[in-house]
């Protein structure tokens, strides 16, 4: 039986640096909404000043947003189901 340990958030960072620290163009996203699989480059992206909206190739619907606010930057996951570097 495998062994479960109650950690805080700060043991992500292994896992997510290498997500994250990956050529973004590159990473797998899954479609929640239909299923399809592609890689980042081939979504279809809405931008402007404020945001960029990430949306499937596929059925169109919004993978994520990215947001540019108060000298930072916000993600908001939408449909994207899963993302594999």
């Amino acid at each position: 039986m495998m062994q479960v340990e109650l950690v805080d958030g700060n043991a992500l960072a292994g896992a997510l640096t290498e997500v994250f620290a990956a050529d973004a163009t590159t990473i797998e996203v899954e479609c929640g909404g239909c299923g399809a699989r592609r890689a980042l480059a081939e979504a279809v992206v809405e931008r402007d000043a404020a945001a960029a909206i990430v949306r499937c190739r596929d059925c169109t619907h919004t993978l994520l947003t990215i947001l540019h606010e108060g000298g930072g930057i916000r993600l908001v996951l939408g449909q994207a189901r899963s993302m594999r570097a």
